[in-house]
């Protein structure tokens, strides 16, 4: 059975643009990390159970960000061959992305799902389609689902928009740290809401990542790194010099190769 790859992302930068409801609006460029995935297939199963994820989770089956995808598909095309196709196979996942970590495993693997299911089903779902019934698993799928290398991405994470540079060599580092995004968010609004124009916004839209992170310190790439330490106090300690912050941690990465010479 074919194996599919799930791969981890970093915010190179992420700047808040303002706010939609309880939402926050963003501009952020995300960059595929491809030395860091997971890996998905489908196996059988021994009895036409319920839906079954086989890995190692934290979270229960109804709290997987999969088979939150499963039902979103099956919302919106009704298609009694993905019922049986999960009656009779189950999801394995390798799990090789740290959750809770600011680095997209949850809503990659999501996206991956639907690809794979779109495939083996002959769903003939464009990536657009695909990409929508992602949304509502969580505002970073369709990243995932596009499969870009580098993008820009606004909106509250629905807006996607491909950015053509070098994939940069990303090592990631992330301490045993579990973020509540919706606590980061939440600190930042009351502490350190301070959205960008919309000149700022053109500007880090044109702007390459190795670019960005030449000119730019941790605090200032990320309007997410400041309110994360303020929360989570032990953050500190693990922070590195030359490292940057990714979404609302507790992952850190850097650049292998140095940009600066």
């Amino acid at each position: 059975m074919k194996h599919y790859k799930a791969y981890a992302k970093v915010n190179i930068f992420l700047k808040i643009t303002g706010t939609r409801g309880s939402y926050h609006e963003i501009i952020s460029r995300f960059m595929l990390v491809k030395n860091l995935y997971d890996t998905l297939s489908f196996i059988p199963k021994e009895s036409e159970d319920d839906f079954k994820i086989i890995g190692e989770f934290s979270c229960t089956t109804e709290q997987n960000t999969i088979y939150k995808a499963y039902l979103a598909l099956l919302e919106a095309t009704n298609s009694q061959p993905l019922v049986k196709l999960m009656q009779t196979y189950a999801v394995k996942v390798e799990k090789n992305i740290p959750a809770f970590a600011g680095l997209g495993g949850g809503s990659s693997d999501a996206a991956t799902y639907l690809k794979m299911c779109n495939e083996v089903l002959h769903l003939g779902l464009s990536l657009n389609e695909l990409a929508q019934i992602g949304l509502r698993v969580g505002a970073d799928v369709p990243f995932f689902v596009y499969g870009y290398e580098s993008a820009n991405v606004s909106g509250i994470g629905e807006v996607v928009e491909p950015f053509d540079e070098e994939l940069l060599d990303i090592q990631t580092y992330t301490p045993k740290i579990e973020i509540s995004t919706p606590k980061v968010y939440t600190i930042y609004r009351e502490n350190f809401f301070h959205p960008i124009d919309g000149f700022e916004v053109q500007r880090l839209k044109s702007i390459s990542s190795a670019e960005a992170l030449r000119v730019m310190g941790p605090k200032e790439a990320n309007d997410l790194f400041e309110p994360a330490l303020q929360g989570y106090k032990e953050l500190k300690q693990h922070y590195r010099s030359g490292y940057y912050f990714s979404g609302s941690g507790s992952s850190f990465f850097t650049i292998k190769e140095d940009k600066n010479g």
